[in-house]
């Protein structure tokens, strides 16, 4: 059976996750990249064909020119929308197209809330710097944007008018969110359906920067969030239409309101779900692929209940180059189990992005007990080093 993987960089999700698991199910992998150099030198045994992946009908002329597909999956947030398309189009199993784009277009997915009933933000677009009359503070966002790129805590229009400039200035021809910003404390909902059965895999409590600026530092593992909290943000994803295949969904809770901040209709990523499956103890990314291939998911997955997880991401506090860092480790530290993986080379030169790309590395510690995972992981962290200078 041949799975076509749509893909633009080579991710930790694709790479440890996925391409591991599809060879573990039997499956011949092609990969349809706009990167194929930097897809051959991560995996270089994987069949990798060019293909401009943005363009759905690009992906139908690959797939019909080559082998017949069984089945065709992308874990990209900017590709879901082309993979349902192009899944569609050879009535291959998949996700509804006008779920992919509800839930990447910010702006779409605020207008489809309010219309089914379910939660109504204010909310509207800018294609050019302005000063609005809005409920500020506000938050400002690209539309189609992820990874908390050039998203930002406005608290004036005339904060507004700078911050739009800066970004139109960057990122001509984009267009922006604003909508009023959502207090309370923020949390995810991992989920994983088959079209029939929609399964809770639990969530994570997400730490974030000061603001202005939204950069994840810090998740916690939730086993189970409130059940009226997860009634809450099941019914805004069933009115998105949310119920195939992996999705990650960011969300906050003020005064028991569930309010969606975005929904990313993929696995959680930055190294979540390599956790994520390891805690759980089932093969999660196994199971993403079979939803993809037609198969259903049983009632239960067998999914461990007892774990406690951490995750933590040393970011960069200034611009420069990288001159000294900790390696790739992993141990067990009094029943925790510890991986450290760099995400930035020695050497390497980068400008302070205030998003994810500041990540210098990442932690993640899987236990039993929740205070002796936070403990190992502090006394872990006090003792690494980066160098970084200008």
């Amino acid at each position: 059976m041949r799975l076509y993987l749509l893909a633009l960089n080579p991710t930790d999700s694709v790479t440890e996750g996925f391409l591991p698991a599809a060879a573990r199910l039997g499956l011949d992998v092609t990969v349809l990249t706009d990167h194929p150099d930097a897809h051959r030198a991560t995996y270089p045994d994987i069949e990798i064909l060019e293909c401009d992946v943005r363009d759905f009908r690009a992906v139908v002329t690959r797939v019909s020119t080559h082998h017949r597909p069984d089945a065709l999956f992308t874990n990209s947030d900017h590709l879901q929308t082309q993979a349902a398309l192009a899944a569609a189009y050879f009535g291959l199993p998949g996700k509804d197209w006008r779920a992919t784009l509800r839930c990447k277009d910010k702006a779409e997915m605020r207008r489809r809330l309010a219309e089914a009933g379910v939660d109504t933000v204010w909310s509207t677009e800018l294609t050019e710097p302005a000063a609005l009359d809005a409920p500020y503070p506000c938050v400002l966002k690209p539309r189609e944007g992820v990874a908390s790129e050039d998203v930002v805590l406005v608290d004036t229009a005339e904060d507004l008018m700078t911050r739009s400039k800066e970004i139109f200035d960057r990122r001509p021809g984009t267009v922006l969110v604003v909508e009023e910003y959502l207090p309370g404390e923020l949390y995810t909902l991992e989920t994983l359906g088959d079209g029939h059965t929609r399964h809770v895999l639990g969530g994570f409590h997400t730490e974030l920067s000061p603001p202005p600026y939204f950069i994840e530092e810090r998740l916690t593992f939730v086993p189970a969030h409130p059940e009226p909290v997860v009634e809450q943000v099941l019914a805004q994803l069933d009115a998105l239409g949310v119920g195939f295949g992996a999705c990650h969904t960011e969300f906050v809770v003020h005064e028991g309101r569930a309010r969606i901040i975005e929904v990313n209709y993929r696995a959680i990523g930055d190294q979540c779900d390599l956790l994520l499956a390891r805690l759980l103890e089932i093969p999660l990314f196994e199971h993403i692929l079979r939803t993809h291939l037609g198969e259903r998911l049983a009632g239960d997955l067998g999914a461990r209940r007892d774990g406690a997880a951490r995750l933590e991401y040393p970011c960069a506090e200034r611009p420069g180059t990288l001159t000294d860092a900790p390696e790739a480790t992993e141990l067990t530290v009094d029943g925790v189990h510890l991986t450290y993986r760099p995400l930035r080379a020695v050497g390497e030169r980068h400008d302070l992005y205030r998003t994810n790309r500041d990540y210098l590395g990442v932690l993640r510690a899987t236990g039993t007990d929740q205070p002796t995972v936070d403990r190992v992981t502090a006394d872990f962290l006090a003792g690494l080093r980066w160098e970084i200078q200008p």
